[in-house]
This record gives C-alpha cells, structure tokens and sequence, in this order.
C-alpha cells in the first residue's frame, strides 16, 4: 500500500462540466481540499459534481464565489473510489481555477 500527494489544477475555460480529477482503478482517493478562486474582478457561480458510473451526484450547486474571491468548498474530505469523477462547472467562462488537493491510496 503506497500513499501519494498530488493536487489537480483547473483553469475553467467553459461553462460545461470539465473533469478536474479522476481516481485510478485501483486508487482511493481522498480529497483533502478543493479551493475556487475568482480572477476576472467579477462574482461567479461554481458547481461540483462527481460521478460514479452513469449517476452523478451534485457537490455544490451554483456555489458563489464572489468577485476577486478565494473559497474552500469542503469542511471535510471527500472520499472517491476508483474511477469516480469530480467535474466542475462555472456560470461564466474565464473566471475561476480550482485546485484539489488529493491523497491517493494503492
């Protein structure tokens, strides 16, 4: 059983869901933080979802952020089983950067 650090980085170019990290098939991984940061000057919305399989569960739902803002989204770590898929989703393109931090577990 190895343990590894690692982090995921988004720069959130469109309004769709993009993929910010998926867990290996044979990691666990456990995401210690995720922070949202503004840097357009203006308010925006975020939304987190992950997915397992067909089914996604909704994290945030339009979670503001406001203008030259820096959120964290958890007060406690999320745990993803292997292949699970944390996307996110802005209101506005070209405001916001996510960044996770993760511990995976093989």
């Amino acid at each position: 059983m190895a343990n590894t650090y690692t982090n995921a980085k988004l720069d959130v170019t469109t309004t769709n869901a993009t993929v910010l990290y998926t867990a290996d098939s044979l990691t666990t991984s456990i995401i210690k933080s995720i922070l949202v940061s503004e840097d357009s000057g203006n308010a925006d919305t975020v939304t987190l979802t992950l997915t397992n399989g067909s089914t996604v569960y909704s994290l945030f739902k339009t979670k503001a952020i406001g203008a030259n803002a820096t959120v964290e989204l958890l007060t406690a770590p999320i745990v993803l089983q292997p292949t699970e898929i944390l996307k996110v989703a802005a209101a506005t393109a070209n405001r916001l950067h996510v960044v996770a931090s993760i511990l995976e577990i093989t």
